[in-house]
């Protein structure tokens, strides 16, 4: 079992291919803005008034 062997991660990344030994990372949808831009409001601390 090695470079050449269909069935192992190694040969699977050798020869290009996947499957169930290598699968693709599935994509993460893309968030929406607003509710990106309201997450990243509620995480700052507030400034300090002088």
């Amino acid at each position: 079992m090695g470079k050449g062997d269909k069935k192992t991660k190694r040969g699977k990344i050798i020869m290009g291919s996947y499957g169930k030994t290598r699968v693709h990372k599935t994509p993460k949808p893309a968030a929406d803005t607003t509710t990106a831009k309201k997450a990243a409001a509620k995480k700052r601390p507030a400034k300090a008034k002088k």
